[in-house]
């Protein structure tokens, strides 16, 4: 992961995306829908996007205090820091 001005990489706990199926865990509860996934880099939980119906991702950094997600896409390989507002490439390992 690269540096870019994040001041919360210290943080990170978990890197590596679950086994598939990946689902949003808060919406499979419920049986609601969401449109792309996220990882939190602090637990590791799944959650859903800012452009999915309940934005699950943000509200969980918002419950926890977790600055860093990851995209949970099949091909994505960014990061992004809730505090600092800024997007993180992921190294390949």
């Amino acid at each position: 992961m690269s540096a870019s001005a994040c001041s919360h990489l210290d943080e990170v706990r978990v890197s590596e995306l679950p086994e598939p199926p990946l689902g949003c865990e808060e919406c499979m509860k419920t049986g609601d829908r969401w449109l792309h996934l996220r990882m939190c880099l602090g637990c590791g939980t799944v959650r859903c996007c800012d452009s999915s119906p309940n934005r699950h991702a943000t509200a969980h950094f918002h419950e926890t205090g977790h600055p860093l997600i990851r995209s949970a896409e099949p091909g994505e390989d960014w990061a992004w820091c809730y505090v600092d507002e800024v997007g993180l490439g992921l190294a390949a390992d």
